[in-house]
């Protein structure tokens, strides 16, 4: 478990003083994998290198099964990180690299063929790491993170430069790291992954708390859910669901297109907020009106994230010309 405890650090000083974290407070269960989500400059980083000890708090505290992670020795066996999988030395092989971390750990030699067969470097193991690619480097890191067999791991965008299939591995990986009870915490900025792969979220912007909660609870933020609707007769069912209370629209070919419901041709599409798809079936059949399709679709993590982080966005880019 991690717990983290009006967690603060101040870059800087007089009056440039900036808080690149300011009083976080969130608990990463064990169990669970849990998303650390924000925009770039939201302190994220800074946060994963506080948890391992590498950066000082200004004030609070962050525990890692009760103990400042520094204070313990061997402190693979405790908890596993990749923070930065371009961060080794490209002279080395992975075998060796591995090896190095494996003796400062009393991790036995063993070991490390083990991890290098589970994340598909064995045949690649006698190579020097400045010829591996990008994905490569972060299957050797995910490596180094499951070295000591930890209770905790700590992933910072693990999915960088993988293909899909490394992308569905590590998906994978990450589910049973938590179904065995061990503790998963990813940063990442794939939005749509996480949706996949995280039970519950911690989102921060500029520093501070914005959302600590299950990925259902954060998506349903970003509004309410959509329904839509093919028919024949899309102008009839558009005024009778008005009529109860429904907000109506076009579908999307036919928004960006600029149609008229009745241009939009013959398999029109409307997307209906405020009536469920049930209600919209029983009012259809009430009115004689025919449906070819009804489809509820939620708001996504990605809206959710643009909407309740739209505030905290560092660097905005313009409007293309």
């Amino acid at each position: 478990m991690i717990e983290v405890n009006e967690l603060t650090k101040h870059y800087g000083r007089g009056t440039t003083v900036r808080a690149a974290v300011d009083r976080l407070t969130f608990t990463v269960r064990p169990g669970t994998v849990t998303g650390f989500l924000g925009p770039n400059g939201a302190g994220k980083s800074t946060t994963l290198r506080m948890v391992l000890g590498l950066n000082d708090p200004t004030a609070g505290t962050v525990t890692v099964d009760g103990r400042p992670f520094r204070g313990r020795p061997r402190g693979l066996r405790h908890v596993g990180a990749l923070l930065d999988a371009g961060d080794v030395h490209g002279g080395r092989s992975a075998r060796a690299h591995l090896r190095a971390l494996a003796r400062s750990n009393r991790i036995p030699d063993a070991r490390v063929e083990e991890v290098l067969a589970e994340v598909g470097l064995a045949e690649a193991a006698g190579r020097r790491i400045r010829g591996y690619s990008l994905g490569m480097k972060q299957r050797l890191g995910i490596a180094g993170a499951l070295l000591g067999d930890p209770p905790v791991l700590l992933f910072d965008e693990p999915l960088n430069g993988l293909d899909p299939e490394g992308v569905l591995w590590v998906r994978g990986l990450f589910r049973r790291l938590a179904a065995e009870g061990r503790t998963v915490f990813v940063s990442s900025h794939m939005m749509a992954e996480m949706e996949h792969t995280a039970d519950r979220l911690v989102v921060i912007g500029r520093g501070r708390l914005i959302a600590d909660e299950s990925l259902a609870e954060f998506a349903a933020r970003a509004g309410r859910a959509t329904v839509t609707v093919r028919t024949a007769e899309p102008d009839r069912l558009a005024a009778v669901l008005t009529a109860a209370g429904a907000t109506v629209r076009p579908g999307p070919e036919a928004a960006l297109a600029g149609a008229s419901l009745t241009e939009a041709g013959p398999d029109d599409t409307l997307t209906v907020t405020g009536l469920d798809d049930r209600r919209i079936g029983e009012l259809a059949l009430e009115n004689g009106l025919l449906l070819y399709a009804l489809t509820t679709r939620g708001a996504s993590l990605e809206e959710a994230f643009m909407t309740l982080t739209a505030d905290s966005v560092e660097y905005l880019a313009g409007e293309p010309r």
